[in-house]
């Protein structure tokens, strides 16, 4: 029997729906595997019950919250989809502007009640049962996450720092060319992607598990860098613990 699964969004830019779209070939493949019975971008949500429960986006308002328990009360497994849902993402940087000013920079006018849109990830509110970060997400991993939940297995992400996905490929150190990275501290699996394109990673996966932070400091003072200067550039995609 088929596996029902469905993708919901909520606060976000539905890049990670779109990275699963475009696996194509692959996908021709998923539907001799599984029901689709909700995707925004492709169709109407069909209703019922469902195996796995694909969540993208973070959630900022009252009514998502209920929304997003609605959507875990009739799922097996819920997986956060990328780092919107996982971290809060990008989106997590309006916790440090005033929601006004926040308003106004993007509807050049006052918005009342705009200060319950604070997003938050995913576990905040229901259980998470896998992770999948990224922004957006890879779509060679989300195929291999959707395999090792069909057959029962529970994913695992990768131990490791995107630093050791930048040496495999290669790659010259950003801090060798005057540039900040977050790739000593972030949750490999995006193949080092930002680096191999000419940009320096961001963080956006998340910090590793465990993160060898001495070897870093010393990079850091190395290069003239505080503890302080590189937090703030981690809130670019990733919400503070204290903000959860």
């Amino acid at each position: 029997m088929k596996k029902r699964v469905g993708f919901f969004d909520f606060t976000g830019c539905e890049g990670c729906q779109l990275t699963v779209l475009n696996l194509e070939d692959q996908w021709l493949e998923l539907i001799e595997l599984v029901e689709v019975a909700a995707f925004r971008e492709i169709m109407a949500d069909a209703g019922g019950s469902l195996d796995i429960a694909f969540v993208e986006g973070s959630v900022g308002h009252p009514q998502e919250i209920r929304r997003l328990e609605e959507i875990r009360a009739r799922c097996e497994v819920l997986v956060a989809l990328g780092s919107c849902a996982d971290n809060a993402g990008i989106n997590a940087l309006s916790h440090f502007c005033e929601p006004q000013r926040l308003a106004y920079s993007a509807y050049g006018r006052e918005v009342e009640g705009i200060e319950k849109t604070l997003p938050r990830p995913l576990f905040c509110f229901v259980k998470v049962d896998a992770r999948l970060p990224g922004c957006p997400v890879d779509g060679g991993e989300f195929l291999h996450l959707l395999q090792a939940l069909l057959v029962g297995r529970t994913p695992e992400l990768p131990q490791y720092s995107v630093c050791v996905e930048c040496k495999l490929g290669e790659y010259p150190c950003t801090f060798d060319q005057g540039t900040v990275c977050l790739g000593p501290v972030t949750r490999a699996g995006c193949h080092a992607l930002c680096i191999a394109g000419g940009d320096r990673c961001r963080g956006c996966r998340g910090l590793v598990d465990n993160p060898r932070s001495q070897p870093y400091r010393q990079i850091l003072e190395e290069h003239g860098l505080t503890v302080e200067d590189i937090l703030s550039e981690f809130r670019i995609f990733n919400l503070p613990p204290e903000k959860s």
